[in-house]
């Protein structure tokens, strides 16, 4: 699954048409599934409405070709269950809402947090685990309650590098229980104790060998994948050297995908780290059509 960046325009409105196409760019090249307004998508630099706005303009544009799963989570407890009620409306396929950032609220706060929000729709949910941006850690307990009270809540996108923790998700949630990886360099070993994919940042840059690691895996073939996944290891660490989605933004403006436009307090990555990137790219020329 592809977290789509929201693309600005140089007076740092959204630009719905390169939403547009940018979508088009992630199914021609054999994305599964697409979210939007999650962290790659700068969701606290949207208002309410605009958010809404790319969550619906996303669902229009895919149309029913892949499953849909718009990041709906807030620091805001009350905007999180507006922004998953109206995923419901639309007929998104699922919301990923994130722990909430800032707060730091406790694990019985975030267990009362998660079971409200699951407990107001019906559609499936997809917890959005990330401790380095929000501060804090839902531990494996906390999401195994979840998992028995919330029949919705359905997986979890870790974005961890805590790999132990990764593992005992599967072994306290069951080893159906959905577990994406939200770390590019675990995508592949997180395939290797049975998770159900990944979430990858990078997808937005080079969407058909993020998938075609995923396609050899379940085709069995092991050996492509894990080629596959060390190919893909410099590009990854490039783009994350500053805080996401900052050096993507900047890579896809290389590549004449976008306006490489931020809104503060983003902004992007240092000329010495864009000069990396332009690098890496070249590099990557047989994968990217960089401009």
């Amino acid at each position: 699954m592809t977290p789509l960046i929201t693309p600005f325009k140089a007076n740092y409105e959204v630009d719905y048409e390169k939403q547009a196409e940018l979508i088009e760019y992630q199914l021609e090249n054999g994305t599964h599934a697409i979210s939007v307004t999650g962290t790659s998508g700068e969701p606290s630099s949207l208002s309410i409405e605009e958010r809404v706005n790319v969550m619906e303009n996303a669902k229009k544009v895919i149309n029913g070709r892949v499953p849909f799963a718009p990041g709906t989570g807030s620091t805001n407890h009350e905007e999180t269950m507006y922004l998953t009620k109206k995923a419901q409306e639309m007929g998104a396929d699922a919301a990923m809402v994130i722990v909430p950032y800032y707060n730091k609220p406790n694990q019985q706060a975030l267990y009362k947090h998660f079971k409200t929000v699951a407990d107001s729709v019906d559609i499936p949910i997809i917890v959005y685990n990330i401790p380095g941006r929000t501060a804090v850690n839902l531990e494996v307990e906390t999401l195994a309650r979840l998992n028995e009270d919330c029949p919705n809540i359905v997986g979890v996108k870790e974005s961890n590098k805590d790999f132990e923790h990764v593992n005992r998700v599967l072994l306290n949630c069951g080893r159906d229980f959905l577990l994406f990886s939200g770390i590019e360099l675990l995508c592949y070993p997180m395939l290797a104790i049975g998770g159900a994919g990944s979430i990858s940042a990078t997808s937005n840059v080079e969407p058909k060998k993020v998938a075609e690691l995923h396609n050899a895996w379940e085709e069995g073939n092991v050996k492509l994948a894990q080629d596959l996944h060390f190919e893909l290891m410099k590009l990854n660490d490039v783009l994350f050297k500053d805080t996401n989605p900052a050096p993507v933004k900047a890579a896809l403006g290389m590549m004449g995908k976008i306006e490489p436009v931020l809104r503060l307090p983003m902004d992007l990555p240092s000329e010495k780290l864009q000069q990396e990137i332009r690098e890496t790219l070249v590099e990557y020329e047989k994968l990217l059509q960089c401009a």
